[in-house]
């Protein structure tokens, strides 16, 4: 049934003349085998990233995109690295949320139906699977972010991407696989819609290349060393618990979370993480062609460490570090740099209550926190579990022994197994 209901098309009879009123350069083709690009008339069929044979991975750090991800050696950390009860528990949510293969396949599926069918519209457009879907900090809840790509080069997104998108939402609404899309006009304006088949909430938006890059150098981090994956996961839920991670309401994104864990490890005396924009450059550059950013750490090896702390206690030194020892009105965070750099004396800088430096175009990730009192909270959370070290993994001890407890009766998982 699943697949009768996705062999299923929308005519292009009525979209036929619409399509043609956007005469957008077509997006280059990749010649096999070579790093060059060339523009042609024609499209080159088009591969998901998950399925590319250019993806498999034998050296490097980063798994291919079609293995599982729960076979990653997260799950057999060194003893030193759990011998802690905060640090099991840690390693314990992380495993029970932690996104399976199964989940990436059902986003997967979506994905290249849509973009079979986008393709009635636009011929040569392209449809990215990008952020934590892909990045390695996705849990089986996350939803899925897409990225129309339907031209070499930006789009004006308050005008020609917003139209875009209303032809893709008429679209949408004839696909008997998609239900509620809705376009919401924002900076970066999006259409949010429904998978009816896998129940998968997706976010489209149009030639956000940014968020491709990105993508895969927050996988990388991911991958490059094993404790990275379940700290983030654990500071995503507490942030959530706490009500501050939710940029729509005016606190801080996931992403911005991300980079903040990853500037911290990055900037321990013995750093848990290298900087890889600085280590690989030719890996993460910024003007590589967006078909070949998969393709780009493949071979990047996994870190060795001298910092040996337990998951714990990278949990509560993150937590410490932002609460007692970032300035936050003098410092920039910057993951690219790995180092807090000194806030420049502009508009886009001066004013803002929290900095983080998108690695690859250098804006504020954190732009949503425009009040002080939501930047108030956000502090207040960091400083109000510091009060003493025995005190703070107490708490969170309670936190994540009743966060498990609640992700395991929603994976119908008896709680006594905890």
């Amino acid at each position: 049934i699943q697949d009768d209901l996705k062999r299923q098309r929308c005519s292009p009879h009525p979209y036929k003349q619409m399509g043609k009123t956007f005469r957008f350069s077509p997006v280059r083709r990749v010649e096999q085998g070579s790093t060059r690009v060339s523009v042609g008339e024609g499209c080159s069929p088009v591969r998901s990233p998950l399925h590319s044979p250019g993806t498999s991975n034998s050296v490097g750090c980063v798994p291919s995109l079609r293995e599982d991800s729960c076979h990653n050696a997260n799950s057999s950390l060194p003893p030193s690295l759990i011998k802690d009860k905060l640090s099991q528990q840690i390693l314990e949510l992380f495993l029970a949320c932690e996104q399976q293969s199964e989940d990436l396949e059902r986003k997967e599926s979506c994905r290249a139906q849509l973009q079979r069918d986008i393709q009635r519209l636009f011929p040569c457009a392209r449809v990215f699977l990008a952020g934590s879907s892909l990045n390695g900090f996705g849990s089986r809840s996350s939803d899925a972010d897409l990225c129309l790509v339907v031209q070499d080069g930006p789009v004006n997104q308050r005008t020609d991407a917003v139209c875009i998108l209303s032809l893709v939402q008429k679209l949408l609404y004839k696909l008997s696989y998609i239900e509620r899309p809705q376009l919401i006009r924002a900076k970066v304006p999006i259409l949010k819609f429904r998978d009816r088949i896998s129940g998968v909430e997706f976010d489209l938006n149009v030639n956000n290349i940014v968020g491709i890059r990105n993508t895969f150098l927050l996988r990388t981090y991911a991958y490059i060393e094993k404790r990275v994956r379940p700290i983030i996961l654990v500071i995503k839920k507490w942030a959530s618990y706490h009500r501050i991670n939710d940029a729509s309401r005016g606190t801080l994104s996931s992403y911005t979370l991300v980079l903040m864990v990853l500037h911290y490890l990055q900037t321990l005396p013995e750093p848990v993480i290298p900087c890889l924009q600085k280590d690989y450059p030719e890996c993460f550059s910024p003007v590589m062609d967006i078909h070949l950013v998969p393709d780009g750490p493949k071979n990047i090896p996994s870190f060795v460490s001298k910092n040996q702390s337990s998951l714990g206690d990278l949990l509560l030194g993150f937590l410490k570090y932002f609460a007692t020892v970032f300035r936050w009105d003098k410092c920039v965070i910057s993951v690219r740099e790995a180092k807090a750099l000194p806030k420049p004396n502009c508009r886009e800088w001066k004013d803002k209550f929290i900095c983080v430096e998108e690695p690859f175009d250098g804006s504020n990730t954190a732009r949503a926190v425009h009040e002080k009192m939501k930047f108030d909270d956000i502090k207040a959370q960091f400083t109000e579990v510091c009060n003493s070290r025995e005190l703070l993994r107490g708490m969170f001890l309670t936190f994540l022994t009743g966060l498990i407890l609640i992700v395991l009766q929603k994976l119908y998982v008896p709680v006594e197994c905890c």
